[in-house]
Protein backbone atom coordinates (compact mmCIF):
# COMPACT_ATOMS: atom_id res chain seq x y z
CA UNK A 1 0.00 0.00 0.00
CA UNK A 2 1.60 3.15 -0.78
CA UNK A 3 1.00 6.44 1.13
CA UNK A 4 -1.36 7.90 -1.56
CA UNK A 5 -3.37 4.64 -0.62
CA UNK A 6 -3.38 4.45 2.74
CA UNK A 7 -6.66 5.59 4.59
CA UNK A 8 -6.34 8.92 6.89
CA UNK A 9 -5.59 8.85 9.91
CA UNK A 10 -7.73 8.84 12.92
CA UNK A 11 -6.22 11.71 14.82
CA UNK A 12 -6.13 14.03 11.78
CA UNK A 13 -9.85 14.42 11.78
CA UNK A 14 -10.32 14.61 15.70
CA UNK A 15 -7.24 17.03 16.45
CA UNK A 16 -5.86 18.18 13.69
CA UNK A 17 -3.96 20.44 15.03
CA UNK A 18 -1.78 20.08 17.78
CA UNK A 19 0.36 22.36 19.90
CA UNK A 20 2.48 19.27 20.89
CA UNK A 21 3.21 16.31 19.23
CA UNK A 22 5.39 13.04 20.73
CA UNK A 23 5.79 9.85 18.00
CA UNK A 24 7.56 6.33 19.00
CA UNK A 25 7.31 3.21 17.62
CA UNK A 26 8.43 -0.81 17.84
CA UNK A 27 9.05 -3.36 15.65
CA UNK A 28 7.00 -6.60 17.36
CA UNK A 29 7.24 -10.36 17.11
CA UNK A 30 3.78 -11.54 15.20
CA UNK A 31 1.24 -11.04 12.69
CA UNK A 32 -0.47 -7.34 12.58
CA UNK A 33 -3.37 -9.24 13.52
CA UNK A 34 -2.28 -10.63 16.68
CA UNK A 35 0.07 -7.24 17.58
CA UNK A 36 -3.78 -5.93 17.42
CA UNK A 37 -5.61 -7.79 20.00
CA UNK A 38 -2.41 -7.18 21.97
CA UNK A 39 -2.09 -3.50 21.56
CA UNK A 40 -5.69 -3.74 22.72
CA UNK A 41 -5.30 -5.82 25.71
CA UNK A 42 -2.24 -4.34 27.04
CA UNK A 43 -2.68 -3.47 30.59
CA UNK A 44 -0.69 0.12 30.67
CA UNK A 45 -0.42 -0.30 34.56
CA UNK A 46 2.60 -2.29 33.91
CA UNK A 47 4.01 0.65 32.86
CA UNK A 48 4.74 1.22 36.65
CA UNK A 49 6.63 -2.27 37.43
CA UNK A 50 9.71 -0.01 35.42
CA UNK A 51 11.87 1.61 37.97
CA UNK A 52 12.85 4.95 36.40
CA UNK A 53 9.08 4.96 35.26
CA UNK A 54 7.35 4.46 38.43
CA UNK A 55 9.94 7.45 40.19
CA UNK A 56 8.75 9.75 37.34
CA UNK A 57 5.10 9.31 38.78
CA UNK A 58 6.13 9.11 42.20
CA UNK A 59 7.85 12.76 41.45
CA UNK A 60 4.97 14.10 39.67
CA UNK A 61 2.89 12.86 42.80
CA UNK A 62 5.16 14.72 45.13
CA UNK A 63 5.72 17.95 43.02
CA UNK A 64 1.56 17.95 42.59
CA UNK A 65 1.67 17.60 46.76
CA UNK A 66 4.06 20.59 47.35
CA UNK A 67 1.95 23.19 44.72
CA UNK A 68 -1.35 21.90 46.47
CA UNK A 69 0.07 22.62 49.90
CA UNK A 70 1.70 26.37 48.81
CA UNK A 71 -1.61 27.41 47.42
CA UNK A 72 -3.69 26.27 49.97
CA UNK A 73 -5.80 23.98 48.06
CA UNK A 74 -7.33 20.24 48.09
CA UNK A 75 -4.93 17.74 46.41
CA UNK A 76 -6.79 16.10 44.29
CA UNK A 77 -6.61 11.91 44.59
CA UNK A 78 -7.99 10.26 41.97
CA UNK A 79 -9.52 6.52 42.99
CA UNK A 80 -7.26 3.89 41.94
CA UNK A 81 -7.64 2.06 39.31
CA UNK A 82 -6.70 -2.28 38.88
CA UNK A 83 -6.08 -2.58 35.19
CA UNK A 84 -5.92 -0.11 32.63
CA UNK A 85 -6.47 -1.45 28.61
CA UNK A 86 -7.90 0.34 25.66
CA UNK A 87 -10.66 -2.81 26.04
CA UNK A 88 -11.90 -1.64 29.04
CA UNK A 89 -13.01 1.97 27.48
CA UNK A 90 -15.84 2.96 25.95
CA UNK A 91 -17.04 6.37 24.82
CA UNK A 92 -17.95 8.14 27.76
CA UNK A 93 -15.78 8.72 31.23
CA UNK A 94 -12.33 10.22 31.28
CA UNK A 95 -10.16 8.75 28.49
CA UNK A 96 -12.46 7.37 25.87
CA UNK A 97 -12.30 5.45 22.59
CA UNK A 98 -12.51 7.65 19.66
CA UNK A 99 -12.36 5.36 16.73
CA UNK A 100 -11.21 2.34 15.49
CA UNK A 101 -10.20 0.89 12.31
CA UNK A 102 -9.32 -2.69 13.12
CA UNK A 103 -6.38 -3.98 12.46
CA UNK A 104 -5.19 -0.77 11.76
CA UNK A 105 -5.67 1.90 14.12
CA UNK A 106 -7.06 2.87 17.31
CA UNK A 107 -7.39 6.06 18.75
CA UNK A 108 -8.31 7.57 22.06
CA UNK A 109 -8.11 10.77 23.87
CA UNK A 110 -8.74 12.59 27.14
CA UNK A 111 -9.58 16.40 27.89
CA UNK A 112 -8.11 17.55 31.20
CA UNK A 113 -5.80 19.97 33.23
CA UNK A 114 -2.62 18.25 34.14
CA UNK A 115 -0.03 21.60 34.36
CA UNK A 116 1.18 23.85 37.43
CA UNK A 117 0.97 21.30 39.88
CA UNK A 118 -2.83 20.00 39.23
CA UNK A 119 -4.02 16.97 37.39
CA UNK A 120 -8.11 17.02 36.78
CA UNK A 121 -9.69 15.33 33.73
CA UNK A 122 -13.04 15.54 32.40
CA UNK A 123 -15.74 13.20 32.42
CA UNK A 124 -16.89 13.54 28.35
CA UNK A 125 -18.30 11.54 25.50
CA UNK A 126 -16.66 10.50 22.73
CA UNK A 127 -18.38 12.76 20.15
CA UNK A 128 -17.38 16.06 22.21
CA UNK A 129 -13.82 15.46 22.31
CA UNK A 130 -13.64 16.96 18.39
CA UNK A 131 -15.39 20.21 19.44
CA UNK A 132 -14.46 21.04 22.94
CA UNK A 133 -13.25 24.11 23.58
CA UNK A 134 -13.86 25.18 27.19
CA UNK A 135 -11.37 27.39 28.60
CA UNK A 136 -8.82 26.34 30.86
CA UNK A 137 -7.96 22.75 29.35
CA UNK A 138 -6.18 20.65 26.83
CA UNK A 139 -6.77 18.13 24.45
CA UNK A 140 -4.81 14.69 24.42
CA UNK A 141 -5.46 12.84 21.34
CA UNK A 142 -3.78 9.18 20.69
CA UNK A 143 -3.29 6.17 18.53
CA UNK A 144 -1.58 2.78 17.70
CA UNK A 145 -1.28 2.23 14.13
CA UNK A 146 -0.31 -1.15 13.24
CA UNK A 147 1.50 -1.89 9.80
CA UNK A 148 3.05 -4.96 8.79
CA UNK A 149 7.00 -5.20 9.43
CA UNK A 150 8.01 -8.54 7.17
CA UNK A 151 6.61 -11.34 7.08
CA UNK A 152 6.16 -12.19 11.06
CA UNK A 153 6.78 -8.94 12.19
CA UNK A 154 4.65 -5.78 12.97
CA UNK A 155 5.42 -1.87 13.39
CA UNK A 156 3.52 0.15 15.94
CA UNK A 157 3.18 3.36 16.08
CA UNK A 158 2.22 4.95 19.12
CA UNK A 159 1.62 9.00 18.49
CA UNK A 160 0.12 11.24 20.99
CA UNK A 161 -1.07 14.61 20.35
CA UNK A 162 -1.67 17.49 22.64
CA UNK A 163 -4.00 20.72 21.77
CA UNK A 164 -4.86 23.57 24.69
CA UNK A 165 -8.15 25.16 24.55
CA UNK A 166 -6.90 28.53 24.74
CA UNK A 167 -3.35 31.01 24.30
CA UNK A 168 -3.22 30.98 28.58
CA UNK A 169 -3.61 27.46 28.81
CA UNK A 170 -1.42 27.19 25.48
CA UNK A 171 1.55 28.94 27.12
CA UNK A 172 1.19 27.08 30.73
CA UNK A 173 1.23 23.76 28.97
CA UNK A 174 4.29 24.24 26.49
CA UNK A 175 6.02 25.36 29.70
CA UNK A 176 5.10 22.28 31.20
CA UNK A 177 5.79 20.17 27.50
CA UNK A 178 9.36 21.28 27.05
CA UNK A 179 11.60 20.09 30.24
CA UNK A 180 9.20 16.66 30.43
CA UNK A 181 8.82 16.12 26.47
CA UNK A 182 12.07 13.57 26.90
CA UNK A 183 10.40 11.66 29.91
CA UNK A 184 6.92 11.32 28.28
CA UNK A 185 8.47 9.29 25.30
CA UNK A 186 10.10 7.05 27.57
CA UNK A 187 6.56 6.63 28.92
CA UNK A 188 5.35 6.20 25.59
CA UNK A 189 8.64 3.48 24.43
CA UNK A 190 7.83 1.74 27.52
CA UNK A 191 4.28 1.46 27.22
CA UNK A 192 5.41 -0.06 23.89
CA UNK A 193 7.75 -2.67 25.78
CA UNK A 194 4.21 -3.50 27.38
CA UNK A 195 2.69 -4.06 24.23
CA UNK A 196 5.36 -5.95 23.43
CA UNK A 197 5.37 -7.98 26.52
CA UNK A 198 1.57 -9.05 25.95
CA UNK A 199 1.87 -9.88 22.32
CA UNK A 200 5.06 -12.58 23.35
CA UNK A 201 2.72 -13.63 26.38
CA UNK A 202 -0.62 -14.16 23.96
CA UNK A 203 1.52 -16.23 21.30
CA UNK A 204 2.80 -18.37 23.84
CA UNK A 205 -0.26 -19.19 25.34
CA UNK A 206 -1.68 -20.73 22.03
Amino acid sequence: MSATDAPPHLLDALLPHADAVRVEQRVIDGKPDAVYAAVREADFMRVGEQPLVRALFMLRELGERVVSAVRRRPLATPAPIATMRLSDLGADGEWVILGERPPQQIAFGVVGRFWAGETVWETIAAGQFASFDEPGFARIGASFTVTPYGERRTLVTYECRTQATDPQSRRAFLRYWRPLSPFIGMVLRTQLKVVARTAAERAGAR
